[in-house]
This record gives structure tokens, sequence and C-alpha cells, in this order.
């Protein structure tokens, strides 16, 4: 029972100290150029965590990626934001047109729109796990998302409910705001893309092609 505790309450610190480097490191490059790096940094300190790495030096692997990852991330984070000034453009679009041939462009915009959204779950967890440019990240992502609908409803509401929990619970973001959902989008990103790689295997095995970019 007390090691029980224990361990819980050294995961509990585990998660708390992440986020606390997320916030700083976030701080560090000014909020608009420290977000993404230290977004990243966070996913992969976790996806070392899920994996078994629980040994790694977490100030030094967190400091060390977020500078090998700062212009690569921002990057990315760029593609982030133009794809979010987009969606905004085609929602200001859709309330000024109404009616007629409008009301029918606007289901596949939506399903535009809900798509990207759902790859963009994937997009960092798949910018950590794999080494690939930030068009293959992408086009790896979606290709991930769409295979993996439920996946994708779990990551969602997990994401939610820790969103719900931090709203009537507003302490708790500076502790867990970013280190519990990227825990949640990680963990279950982390499964699809072993589902994936079990996949290619069976293929590698069987014609020795490999479908997914690394």
């Amino acid at each position: 029972m007390r090691q029980s505790l224990f361990g819980m309450t050294e995961w509990v610190t585990r998660f708390a100290y992440v986020n606390i480097l997320w916030l700083a490191f976030t701080l560090l490059g000014l909020v608009l150029f420290g977000f993404f790096p230290a977004t990243i940094a966070m996913n992969a300190m976790i996806r070392q965590w899920l994996l078994g790495n629980t040994d790694e030096p977490v100030f030094k692997f967190f400091w060390t990626t977020y500078k090998q990852e700062f212009i690569k991330g921002n990057l990315l984070g760029l593609t982030l934001v133009l794809i979010a000034l987009l969606f905004y453009v085609d929602l200001q679009f859709i309330q000024m047109n109404q009616g007629g041939v409008f009301d029918i462009i606007q289901i596949p915009i939506y399903l535009f729109m809900l798509a990207i959204t759902l790859t963009a779950f994937y997009v960092i967890p798949t910018y950590v796990h794999f080494n690939l440019s930030i068009w293959g990240i992408w086009k790896n992502s979606f290709l991930v998302m769409l295979i993996h609908p439920f996946h994708n409803i779990g990551m969602v509401l997990g994401a939610f409910v820790i969103l719900y929990i931090q709203y009537i619970i507003p302490g708790t973001f500076f502790f867990f705001g970013g280190s519990m959902i990227a825990f949640v989008i990680m963990g279950t990103c982390l499964q699809a893309f072993q589902k994936v790689e079990k996949k290619q295997k069976a293929q590698r095995e069987e014609n020795g092609t490999d479908n997914l970019e690394k």
C-alpha cells in the first residue's frame, strides 16, 4: 500500500514538474516562439515515460529537446497557426453567406475542418515519434487519423474531460494543464503508431516494403 502510494506520488510529481517546465520554457521563448518547442519537448518527455524510459533526467532532456527542435518546431507551429487562420476565414465566410448554394458548400467545408482538426491531434506526437519532414508529418498524421476512428474519439473525449476538470478546478492548470492532455494524446497516438508499425512489420516480412515514411 505504502509502495503504491509512493509510486502514485512520484508520477504526480513528474507530471507537475514537466508541466511547470512547459510553462517556463514557453515564457522563455516569449510565448510566441516558445510554445511549440516547449510543447514538443513535453510530448517527447512523456513519450519516453510511456516507452518505459523513466530514468531520463527530466530537465536535461527537456532543455536539449527544446534547443534542438526550436526552429523546426516553430516552423511546424506556423503551419498550425496558418490552418487556424484558414478556419477563421472559412467560418467568417460561412456566416456572411447564407442560403442557396452556400448552404450546400458548408457541408464539405465543415467536413474538411473536422478532418484537419483531428489530424492536428496527431501532428506533435508524429513529430516526436518519427523523423519526418513537415510535409511528411502532416501526411502521415492524416493517414493514421483516417484509419483509427476510435483513437480519434478517445483523444477528443479525454482532452475534453481534462479541460472540463481544469475549468471547474482552475488551479490544476498550472500543475497539470498541459502535461495531462499531452499524456492522453501521446498515449493514444502511441497505440495507433504501434498498430501501424505492427502492420508494416508484417508487410515487410511478406514483401519487403514499408508504407510509413520514417
